[in-house]
């Protein structure tokens, strides 16, 4: 069986996570930035990772998964600066789920992960009270993905893996 790993990472917050899912996969194996992917062929299962920006999925990995998924079999895993849990995280994972309509999801894995100083800062200054927060919550994800978020990842490739 052949994998490929691949993410968008803007901090490092959900390369930290790719890392960590690559470490798990048993068998023929790669780990690419989803700007070095041209297609999926050749892979029997494909992680997809990517941080949240401005409360949804980036363009260019929603474009990804609309053109590139249909018939196979995928995981997706994104790093997000609020707790797990956060009732707008099903809005982010729904909208992975129209974008790759054509694909079997295995399974999406979430996690907090570290907001930048400049988001932070950005959002501090913010008209919007729920924008202002969001900044306020900003040092609490210091450290982000912890090694229990890690853990967390490295569980969900080995869930994965033992559905094909």
């Amino acid at each position: 069986m052949k994998t490929l790993v691949t993410y968008t990472s803007q901090t490092g917050n959900t390369k930290k996570i790719a890392e960590a899912i690559y470490g798990e996969i048993k068998g023929e194996k790669e780990l690419k930035d989803i700007s070095e992917v041209k297609n999926l062929e050749g892979y029997d299962l494909a992680f997809i990772g990517f941080p949240v920006l401005q409360f949804d999925v980036p363009p260019k990995v929603k474009s990804f998964l609309s053109e590139n998924t249909a018939g196979k079999n995928i995981a997706i895993f994104m790093t997000h600066a609020v707790p797990e849990g956060f009732e707008a995280i099903h809005s982010w994972t729904g909208s992975c789920a129209q974008a790759a309509a054509g694909a079997k999801i295995l399974g999406s894995f979430d996690c907090q992960g570290e907001l930048a100083q400049p988001v932070i800062d950005m959002l501090l200054k913010a008209d919007d009270p729920q924008m202002k927060a969001f900044g306020e919550m900003g040092p609490a994800t210091k450290g982000q993905p912890d090694e229990f978020r890690v853990q967390k990842a490295k569980e969900f490739a080995k869930e994965i893996q033992a559905k094909l």
